[in-house]
């Protein structure tokens, strides 16, 4: 015969949209099964809501639409902040750890870009700071960086993290169509926002590249120092000449741990139509964490929705509430998973990181135009692995160039001097090449 709960933990949610709905759908619907997980129950006391909905929350004491009465409540054990944004959000939870209170959030941006200062109070208040659904919806990567990965230094990750951008890249190669064309579909789907910007021009995936980094390397949040760039400038054609060469196309974020410094660059890149995130389509993200002993993991799934999310949500106050029944009311995880994080490991700029690159140049129909292109790379130490050059079909043609591994700054002197050759009809698409990812880089 099964034991009744013996202690009631009480949960406040602040928003009630996507991820907050998700949430509290979740707690009320798999109750018994958490209590029987806990040994204790999890009872969502009050929500706040900007436009709550008639029976939205029903089941819950207390509803409304001040989200610091639910941060102000004394009953309250555990404040989940599922609002979004940065205004009311940062002041709800900073106002809530700094009263004691241990709090779980879904919010990317807010963490990526004040979490350093927020960590601090939650350190100082002696309560947690959970965070696991900001990254990847329904993916445990942050429990798997953090906890599940402890005994690896981590070499390298990357990882297709923002499902609007892979939709977008995944249907322009299955239908050959135009980005404008596929983004307008996505919007009609509700895969991408009115204002599409965070997500097509990589900001999304910069928020959680830059959590995942801090994590994996063991670095303060630096937001600002990642590096970031959109997919707007993807053509069909791009999608094409890759096929060619045997690559995809896919919007990655990536983080690498190197002699000079650690990368952190959010961009479109060609990877091996081998590798299992080349074939990872649809809204769906995967992430692939190196690390030193385990060597290369793979995690994949769901990034977004309310259940996905929801479930990560749901996650965190399972941990926070473990520890509270077992009478444990401090943090015992910090929160980047570092007793102490390194300040002086440098981010390096994009200019200084090297890769190969996949070249499309527009040029007039000329002769000797390729070996002129071709000096000007060997004049910069650049040298060129494939070629693709199709029968001119009018006054301008591509040439598309695979290069060899090149520092960026170096790469971006020859492009500046090959765009300055009268052969040159406008500007060249660079995109990013990562050959070796998977395996192990030397």
């Amino acid at each position: 015969m099964s034991s009744s709960p013996s202690k009631k933990i009480r949960i406040g949610i602040c928003g009630l949209g996507t991820v907050g709905g998700g949430t509290l759908a979740i707690l009320q619907n798999n109750a018994d099964e958490l209590s029987r997980r806990l040994g204790g129950e999890l009872e969502v006391t009050r929500v706040a809501s900007r436009s709550l909905q008639k029976g939205q929350a029903e089941g819950v004491a207390k509803t409304g639409t001040d989200p610091f009465a639910v941060v102000n409540d004394p009953d309250i054990d555990i404040v989940v902040e599922t609002m979004g944004g940065f205004k009311p959000a940062f002041e709800v939870v900073k106002q809530a750890l700094s009263s004691g209170k241990h709090v779980v959030t879904a919010n990317k941006a807010l963490i990526a870009e004040r979490g350093n200062e927020l960590f601090a109070v939650a350190a100082q208040h002696g309560v947690n700071l959970n965070y696991e659904s900001s990254v990847a919806g329904g993916i445990p990567i942050i429990k798997s960086l953090r906890e599940g990965l402890a005994a690896n230094r981590i070499e390298w990750l990357a990882g297709i993290i923002n499902g609007t951008g892979n939709f977008i890249l995944t249907e322009m190669a299955a239908r050959r169509c135009q980005f404008e064309e596929v983004l307008k579909q996505a919007q009609a789907l509700g895969y991408a926002e009115a204002d599409p910007t965070f997500d097509v021009e990589g900001i999304d995936a910069a928020h959680k590249l830059t959590i995942m980094a801090s994590i994996a390397f063991g670095i303060p949040l630096q937001f600002e120092k990642t590096y970031t760039e959109g997919i707007s400038r993807v053509t069909p054609d791009d999608i094409s000449y890759a096929k060619e060469l045997g690559y995809r196309i896919k919007h990655l974020g990536i983080a690498r741990r190197t002699e000079r410094g650690i990368e952190m660059r959010v961009h479109p890149t060609l990877i091996s139509r081998k590798r299992l995130l080349a074939n990872v389509n649809g809204v769906g993200n995967a992430i692939m964490v190196h690390g030193d002993a385990v060597g290369s993991t793979l995690y994949n799934g769901p990034g977004a929705g309310a259940a996905a999310t929801g479930s990560a949500v749901v996650a965190d106050i399972m941990d926070i509430a473990r520890a509270l029944i077992a009478g444990v009311d401090h943090p015992v995880m910090p929160a980047l998973g570092y007793q102490s994080l390194n300040s002086e490991l440098p981010v390096l700029s994009i200019d200084d990181i090297e890769s190969e690159y996949y070249l499309r140049i527009p040029v007039l129909d000329r002769v000797g135009v390729m070996a002129r292109i071709s000096n000007v790379l060997q004049e910069h130490d650049i040298n060129i692995d494939a070629v693709i050059q199709k029968e001119a079909v009018s006054a301008s043609v591509p040439i598309v160039i695979l290069t060899h591994i090149a520092v960026e700054r170096q790469l971006n002197k020859a492009l500046h001097a090959i765009e300055a050759l009268a052969d040159v009809s406008g500007p060249i698409n660079r995109i990013r090449v990562e050959p070796l990812l998977g395996e192990v880089r030397n």
